[in-house]
């Protein structure tokens, strides 16, 4: 039977061509993610074991600049007690934080998130062997920096030359003293390393003479778990101690975990795809096996069981999917090299290093191409095992029984008001638990949709029938009835499209829906014509409030400061701002009391807050303070609730003075400040707080505009991720609609003929063809825009609390492209079947069987 089903194969590979092509799309996804995920992780725990190849042990501190003495790290005290242990080679202190760099045009080089200034700690032969120096040497003045390689070659800098640099402060600038090459994380994830001299650093980062963290490198022969045993009891309370080989264990671990949440997304995409592929793949053994019905009847006739016609089927997809999985596997090392380039394309610095091709990405390719070839198969291997030697005496081909359909439409009913009705109750059920059941409900609801497509083909195509005639006369005729002759085909072809159409719409609408609450929500509370915050989304430093409160045409700043406060024994955020401004900034809009009462010293509590803790106006509540800068106690006062104020998504559900809390915080964190100007936002006032700000290339100075830009612009690129994961899915549909035309075209050969002699041209023979194939890709997007639209709505009710101003919006612009899309895609789909079907020669094609 092996040889059999290989000269099936071989007899019809023009018609397998397209489950060859979905097959092979398949695999090249699932092995090229998992090649791809294996390489990056083999290249990222190599370069985190080789960065503590000469760590000992490491020391951590979770010291910050503004906990003031009594957290402020590794004194240098303690720093020589750390060098004088038995074993211990060289101890060296660290200190780090964000630090910008502006190019010779002013702009940030590096991401801003991973851009780290950090203190160049030399040894007694001058050198820090955590940096190669390529040119000149480390900052030994207070005047001096250092810069890594790709930052002072994007930035045009040679040694001497003068760099301007922005911490969380006014930019300052220095004389670049050296260039130098590191395998520190900040620069290897795209952006910047600046070295200060080590007493600058401190007073930039943290205290003068504390270090944020250690490293320790041994002795020969010395043991690091000693060292690491003497070094602990050294360590103030804050901080942690760990060995090298810990860390770098440590970190792979963190490593594999961060890739492995990739690989799971990445896998759930092919699986997208390969489960379209099944429907491509079925309904080419189904044609395969009716087109073949004389042929496998003559087989059993002529003495072969039904388990050997049934086998020779499926030993035909076997084959088929280990020639996919093949090419498809080839394929994949493309894709996973070409993603590596990639990443190195759009600035991601990933470290070198070879290939990986593990066993098990070679298991999965071959594992999945030819199980999924060979399961969407079996159906079809059953209905062939069950032809009757009879049906060798006709050509006809044997339709699927009424009993048979009226099953799959029961079975079918069954299961889509099951997935309805679990959809419906996660709506209403509401926040994880609610999206849970939604999901279930969206599993059942697609195949329950599968299975009663054919029976939905024949209401939803008459509908535009009429259509179709009017327009385009006979041809449009003849397409309208071809499409619902044969509706498991039509059914089969059109679910491939409706998977992917379901999930793209659904996507869509929840991103438009959000992007517009979010539009909804700059437009209805923001007052400030701009806000001012870091480029690294970091604090930023109250320096910077004092110097826009001093720029021309202000004339109104308030900071968000962060913070969170013990108030009646339960931590609560809490934003710091400036009374009598804030209010010019922000839309702030009273329920009961007074905002004036802010500058008073007392609290402002947002509505939902007020009601979950039972507050109101006039009531005192105690506040207990965190840490005074001079090391001192946690401290209470009793403060008045002085206003309650409806909820607003800029600011934290408590408000207080920053003169009630800056003598508990010696560094206040700062993540954004808002800025209202006489004369609203104009490149005129904009120039104005640029000037203010020193020109800082740190610090990014946003519009209203530019705000929602930022927030709508997150949904916008995960959108288009998530429509780039689905490209394949929606690609291999539109091999299916391609195969499915092909395939009948050749199975209604005598058919055209006839209809050629009887007068139908070739135009509108290409016509026919090219409108059935509209006709089926256009129903398949109507039913995946219809359940990607309700599922849309039911995830947007479990979310609806946590988002203010959210309404559901039917972007029916997009969901106009999307039908219009389709019926393209059924175009260009019908291009080959069209020109092959009006090249039939007619006297040929009569004679046909």
């Amino acid at each position: 039977m092996f040889r059999t089903a290989l000269r099936n194969v071989l007899a019809h590979k023009a018609r397998l061509l397209m489950t060859v092509l979905a097959v092979m799309l398949g695999v090249a996804f699932v092995s090229g993610t998992l090649v791809f995920t294996d390489t990056l992780g083999n290249a990222y725990r190599k370069q985190s074991a080789k960065s503590y190849d000469n760590v000992a042990v490491a020391v951590t501190t979770f010291a910050d600049q503004g906990d003031g003495k009594k957290n402020a790290g590794i004194d240098t005290k303690t720093l020589e007690k750390i060098r004088a242990l038995d074993g211990v080679a060289g101890a060296t202190g660290r200190v780090s934080g964000f630090a910008g760099v502006a190019d010779q045009d002013g702009k940030l080089i590096g991401n801003g998130w991973s851009n780290t200034g950090a203190n160049f700690a030399p040894g007694k032969d001058g050198k820090d062997a955590s940096y190669t120096f390529t040119d000149g040497s480390g900052p030994v003045k207070d005047s001096q920096i250092a810069l890594d390689a790709d930052s002072a070659a994007e930035g045009k800098y040679r040694v001497g030359d003068t760099v301007r640099v922005a911490t969380n402060g006014p930019v300052k600038e220095y004389t670049l003293a050296g260039v130098f090459t590191t395998e520190d994380g900040a620069v290897n994830a795209g952006g910047s390393l600046v070295l200060f001299d080590t007493s600058v650093a401190q007073k930039l980062y943290l205290q003068p003479g504390y270090f944020k963290d250690v490293t320790i490198t041994a002795a020969a022969g010395a043991s690091d778990q000693k060292i690491l045993d003497g070094v602990k009891p050294l360590l103030p309370k804050d901080a942690d101690a760990q060995t090298g080989k810990q860390l770098a264990d440590e970190q792979a671990r963190q490593i594999e975990q961060g890739l492995s949440n990739l690989n799971t997304m990445l896998l759930a995409f092919a699986a997208i795809a390969l489960f379209v592929g099944v429907f491509l793949i079925a309904n080419t053994f189904t044609m395969l096996v009716a087109q073949r019905t004389k042929e496998l009847a003559l087989m059993r006739a002529v003495g072969a069981s039904r388990r050997q016609v049934k086998r020779s089927v499926i030993l035909e997809a076997a084959v088929v999917g280990a020639i996919a999985s093949v090419v498809g596997f080839a394929l994949g090392l493309g894709l996973a090299t070409g993603l590596r380039s990639a990443m190195t394309a759009f600035g991601a610095k990933v470290p070198a290093g070879p290939l990986i091709v593990s066993p098990t990405a070679v298991a999965a390719a071959f594992g999945v191409g030819v199980l999924i070839t060979v399961l969407a198969a079996w159906l079809p291997a059953r209905r062939a095992a069950k032809i009757p030697p009879v049906a060798a005496m006709g050509s006809a081909h044997l339709p699927a029984t009424t009993k048979s359909l009226v099953v799959r439409n029961s079975i079918g009913g069954v299961i889509t008001l099951a997935g309805v009705g679990a959809i419906a109750a996660g709506a209403a059920v509401g926040k994880d638990s609610g999206r849970m059941i939604i999901g279930v409900g969206a599993f059942l609801s697609l195949i329950g949709i599968i299975v009663l497509i054919p029976l939905l083909s024949r209401p939803v195509i008459a509908l535009a029938r009429p259509l179709l005639n009017r327009v385009f006369g006979v041809s449009g005729k003849l397409a309208g009835q071809n499409a619902v002759r044969n509706p498991r085909r039509t059914g089969a072809t059109a679910s491939a499209l409706a998977i992917g159409l379901t999930l793209v719409t659904g996507l869509t609408v929840l991103g438009v829906t959000m992007g517009r609450a979010v539009d909804k929500m700059t437009t209805d509370n923001l007052r400030a014509d701009y806000m001012v915050e870091m480029a690294g989304g970091g604090a930023l430093d109250r320096s910077a409030v004092t110097a826009l409160e001093k720029a021309k045409g202000v004339s109104a700043v308030s900071p968000q400061q962060a913070t969170s406060l013990e108030i009646k024994g339960t931590w609560h955020s809490v934003s710091a701002v400036t009374p009598g401004a804030v209010e010019k900034v922000i839309d702030l809009k009273t329920v009961a009391g007074s905002l004036a009462t802010l500058g008073k010293g007392q609290l402002a509590v947002a509505e939902k807050e007020a009601k979950s803790n039972g507050w109101k106006a006039g009531d005192v509540v105690p506040v207990t303070f965190g840490d005074t800068r001079d090391g001192g106690k946690p401290e209470t006062k009793n403060l008045t609730v002085g206003a309650v104020y409806e909820d607003n998504e800029f600011l934290s559900p408590v408000l207080v003075s920053t003169a009630v809390l800056a003598p508990y915080e010696a560094k206040p964190y700062i993540p954004e400040i808002w800025v209202k100007m006489d004369g609203g936002a104009t490149k005129a006032n904009e120039q104005a707080l640029v000037d203010a700000l020193g020109d800082s290339p740190a610090m990014s100075i946003m519009d209203k505009q530019d705000i929602r830009n930022k927030f709508g612009g997150m949904i916008n690129t995960m959108l288009n991720i998530m429509y780039g994961l689905l490209a394949m899915a929606l690609i291999i549909a539109v091999l299916g609609v391609i195969n499915t035309l092909a395939m009948s075209v050749f199975e209604r050969q005598q058919e055209i003929g006839m209809l050629r002699a009887i007068g139908l041209d070739r135009r509108k023979v290409k016509r026919m063809i090219r409108l059935e194939a509209v006709v089926i890709s256009v129903f398949g997007a109507v039913i995946g825009v219809g359940l990607g639209s309700f599922l849309a709505w039911a995830i947007g009710e479990t979310i609806r609390s946590s988002i203010p101003g959210y309404a559901l919006v039917v972007p029916w612009d997009r969901i106009g492209i999307f039908l219009l899309l389709a019926g393209v895609v059924g175009v260009l789909a019908a291009l080959w079947p069209a020109r092959s079907a009006a090249r039939l020669n007619m006297l040929t094609a009569i004679k046909t069987e």
